[in-house]
């Protein structure tokens, strides 16, 4: 997938000029690509919309106007965008009631994540099961981050199938203290072809 260019980032006062337009699109955009995963985990499959959403928010919240710091934000955002084969994904644990809870609950809570980037997560298409490759820094033994980015590698034969559109897919998540899998839509796996045609 092409890679986001700093000419396509708005300056502070162009981008406040769009913003509504373009949350508002981006919004319809997301809805087929979130996948909930059970109750407290669920997917955004990433593509450019999203991730110079992102960059366009960043800028944003953080007054940039140097362009060797919204270049920074650019690079960091192109990286969560899928290479060549890939399909590449935000995952987020979310826990309502985390709000209302003391932050030694709010950590514990997270924690018993832990282990999730170890092969407990992956797309299954066509029965071919292809685990999410989690993005290293993101959880360490003693804390758990909230936010993942992953990457999904598909071999060529899952990449046709989903390509063609006839594809059964579900995501699938096998840990030892949270199990949940759900089958992608057809609106999901039409966006996901959209990826995969780059």
């Amino acid at each position: 997938m092409r890679k986001v260019e700093r000419g396509e980032v708005k300056d502070l006062v162009a981008y406040e000029k769009a913003r509504e337009a373009m949350r508002a699109r981006v919004i319809g955009i997301k809805t087929h690509r979130r996948v909930a995963l059970g109750p407290n985990l669920s997917l955004l499959f990433e593509n450019r919309d999203t991730v110079l959403f992102q960059i366009q928010e960043m800028v944003r919240a953080e007054r940039l106007v140097d362009d060797a710091r919204i270049q920074e934000e650019i690079d960091v955002y192109n990286a969560l965008l899928p290479e060549r084969g890939e399909l590449s994904a935000t995952i987020f644990i979310e826990i309502p009631e985390l709000v209302r809870m003391p932050p030694d609950e709010v950590r514990e809570t997270v924690n018993r994540f832990q282990g999730l980037d170890r092969d407990r997560v992956w797309l299954e298409v066509e029965g071919r099961r292809i685990p999410a490759r989690f993005e290293s820094g993101h959880s360490r033994e003693e804390k758990m981050a909230a936010v993942h980015y992953v990457r999904f590698a598909l071999p060529d034969v899952a990449r046709a199938s989903l390509r063609e559109g006839s594809a059964d897919a579900r995501l699938v998540v096998e840990h030892p203290h949270y199990r949940a899998e759900t089958s992608l839509s057809a609106e999901t796996r039409r966006a996901l072809r959209e990826d995969l045609a780059d």
